[in-house]
């Protein structure tokens, strides 16, 4: 009987060992990954420290405004010290990890880019830009502000297409959802986003150039970013589905709610046919030892 317990316990370590939970496809921090950084080669002159107290204030307004909202422009200053500025958080974002995300935002523009006249920082969940009243430089809101494609290219046929197919869904999506959407289709995570006040037109027509310069530039690449003066988007392409993570849909672009993938059903499968196996051992067992206890009794007789 003491061999059957040990066999037992030694099956039930193994198949214990090799469960695992299920993983998300971003942890809770990722979001506040430096995605990139834009500062202008101008800096101020501050003797009097007027452009530092103004800058201050703009942040602080800024971070301040990020518990209630994804998106808000301020301003600060007056005449020549005057200051202009924006934060956006990504649309699946809580109050909370907007807040989280935004709040490290002044500390790395000035670590980045210094006491410059105007400058971005983009992290994966947010972003935050300002300039000096009075700064030139006029951008296009298609013009191109940073591109990275994965390194790894998709196996096998079909990929570009089931690709293209969600990124249609994504450009309808945006509009619908009045600038944000995101969602997955046939192993591919897609998301798309807009600036806070660009129109529903024209958020089309710029997530509609941020995807033709993925479909170009990243071609099979199974993920990619694409970030456009208003807009950006990303996709991510998963052989064995999509893990559990963040999405929207047209109905709902800004909510936060939880929405469980593929990935987190077939793991659910995978535990109950574990469990069911550990039953079916047991049960096994139990049969065996009873079995051995009536030879047993029946020898001594």
């Amino acid at each position: 009987m003491g061999s059957l317990k040990s066999l037992f316990l030694l099956l039930l370590l193994i198949l214990l060992s090799n469960l695992e939970p299920p993983q998300l496809a971003e942890s809770a921090s990722d979001y506040t990954t430096l995605v990139y950084k834009g500062c202008s080669k101008e800096t101020f002159t501050d003797p009097n420290g007027v452009y530092s107290q103004a800058l201050s204030a703009l942040f602080g307004s800024l971070v301040s405004q990020s518990t209630k909202g994804k998106f808000f422009k301020a301003t600060t200053g007056s005449g020549q010290t005057t200051m202009t500025g924006l934060f956006q958080c990504r649309g699946d974002l809580s109050n909370s990890d907007c807040y989280n995300c935004v709040s490290r935002l002044p500390v790395l523009s000035d670590k980045l880019c210094g006491k410059t006249i105007a400058a971005r920082v983009q992290l994966l969940g947010c972003y935050m830009l300002y300039e000096v009243a009075g700064f030139s430089q006029q951008i296009s809101g298609m013009q191109i502000l940073y591109k990275t494609c994965g390194a790894t290219n998709a196996a096998g046929r079909g990929f570009e297409e089931r690709r293209d197919t969600a990124f249609s869904v994504m450009e309808n999506g945006v509009v619908s959802g009045h600038g944000f959407y995101a969602t997955s289709y046939q192993a591919l995570y897609v998301m798309g986003q807009c600036e806070g006040d660009v129109g529903d037109s024209d958020c089309g027509e710029c997530v509609k150039s941020a995807v033709q310069r993925a479909q170009v530039e990243c071609g099979s690449s199974i993920s990619g970013q694409v970030y456009l003066h208003k807009c950006f988007i990303s996709y991510s392409y998963y052989p064995n589905g999509v893990p559990g993570r963040h999405s929207s849909s047209a109905a709902s672009s800004s909510s936060s709610s939880y929405s469980s993938s593929s990935s987190g059903q077939n793991t659910g499968k995978t535990v109950a046919i574990i469990l069911g196996g550990l039953a079916g051992v047991a049960f096994l067992v139990i049969c065996l030892m009873f079995a051995r206890s009536l030879k047993k009794k029946y020898d001594d007789y």
